[in-house]
């Protein structure tokens, strides 16, 4: 038997690696010989940090950057040292979690920490970055990161904007005499799974920007200065491009780096399944499994697990998956190249039960053990 476990975190129970661990118990009570390789798996939203350093031998660091409302805060982000590879998710810097909900205004919020990260990462030896973007709490185009690195973002008056959205309100000019020099040689692939420019009724003010405490006449407002902002920019910057499918991804980030950076964005799970070489494990694979915390119809729409299975069947391969919990929906995985998919519960439980990380390795361990336990006896009977 040889097996390849790539699974997502089971988010708040068991992290990705935790997981993959846990099948690989269950594999072992049946095949003991079993070579099982267990990869780590992530989206590119949260958790990604996390499943990529512990997956590739990397490392966690951790600093004091600008919170999204200007505070000092901690963060931690994953430097991988044999690739020279910095693995960053924005949200620890700028995520909508660390703002309370009565503070909530993109009107103030910044992405100053995020350019902090980098900027760390750099100084560090760092030249290619992974970056989740996800789940931002801004709306400044990324104004605040690049201002990190560098970049002069000024008023009529030759000062630095202030930060938030409402800066932008006060730009005038941009300028990259102060820029990193480093920055020339760093590589961005950014994790983006949506596809929205930066302005206009699919922009980022009109379609994230009330989560984050936007008001009507708000979101007016930051849609025009996102606006000036991207016009001001294709003036000097060649690669500005306001209507490009991203642009308007954590309340404008997405078209910060396409901009002022040597970036591209991808789907998060295509840079995780590339960076991890999973192909690689599968090639010669008898067997591959995946899963998540709760698999259903979304699962089927792209995410991690689906990532897998398609990935598996350009081999193959059959592939099983185990959840946390599954909903009726689910069964459009099995479409999406999931041969099937088993909940772990084995009991009636409360959540917080069900979550407990001893009890979710049991459980998982246990629900793979009896899913080998069908696949040897299947093979058998042939």
């Amino acid at each position: 038997m040889n097996a390849v476990v790539a699974i997502d975190s089971l988010k708040g129970s068991l992290t990705s690696m935790e997981a993959g661990r846990a099948v690989c118990e269950g594999i072992r009570r049946v095949y003991p010989d079993a070579v099982v390789s267990v990869r780590p798996l992530a989206d590119g939203g949260e958790g990604t940090v996390e499943a990529l350093v512990s997956g590739m031998n990397g490392e966690l660091r951790t600093i004091t950057v600008t919170g999204p409302l200007g505070q000092p805060l901690e963060c931690s982000y994953g430097i991988i040292g044999s690739s020279g590879t910095a693995v960053i998710e924005m949200s620890a810097a700028a995520g909508l979690p660390l703002v309370p909900e009565q503070d909530r205004n993109p009107l103030l919020t910044t992405t100053y920490g995020v350019g902090e990260m980098i900027r760390d990462a750099i100084s560090r030896g760092c030249r290619r970055f992974i970056v989740g973007i996800g789940g931002s709490a801004t709306n400044d185009g990324g104004a605040g990161m690049l201002q990190a690195l560098g970049y002069d973002f000024l008023d009529s008056d030759g000062k630095p904007i202030p930060q938030g959205a409402a800066g932008l309100k006060r730009l005038a000019t941009i300028g990259s005499d102060n820029v990193l020099p480093e920055l020339s040689q760093c590589r961005f692939c950014v994790a983006c799974d949506v596809t929205n420019p930066l302005c206009g009724e699919l922009g980022a003010s009109a379609i994230y920007g009330p989560q984050k405490g936007a008001t009507p006449e708000m979101v007016r407002q930051m849609d025009l200065w996102l606006g000036r902002y991207a016009a001001l920019a294709a003036k000097t910057f060649p690669r500005a491009d306001a209507s490009f499918p991203g642009t308007g991804a954590a309340g404008g980030l997405g078209f910060a780096f396409l901009t002022f950076t040597d970036a591209v964005l991808e789907s998060g799970i295509h840079i995780v399944l590339e960076e991890t070489h999973l192909a690689d494990y599968i090639r010669n694979a008898d067997l591959v499994i995946t899963g998540e915390g709760r698999l259903d119809g979304q699962t089927a729409m792209g995410k991690a697990p689906v990532g897998v299975a398609g990935l598996a069947k350009q081999f193959g391969k059959p592939v099983l998956a185990f959840a946390g919990c599954v909903t009726e929906d689910a069964v459009a995985c099995n479409q999406k190249g999931i041969d099937a998919f088993f909940p772990i519960l084995r009991t009636v439980t409360t959540l917080s039960e069900a979550m407990e990380p001893g009890t979710a390795m049991k459980n998982m361990a246990g629900a793979a053990e009896q899913a080998m336990r069908l696949w040897k006896a299947c093979r058998e009977a042939r």
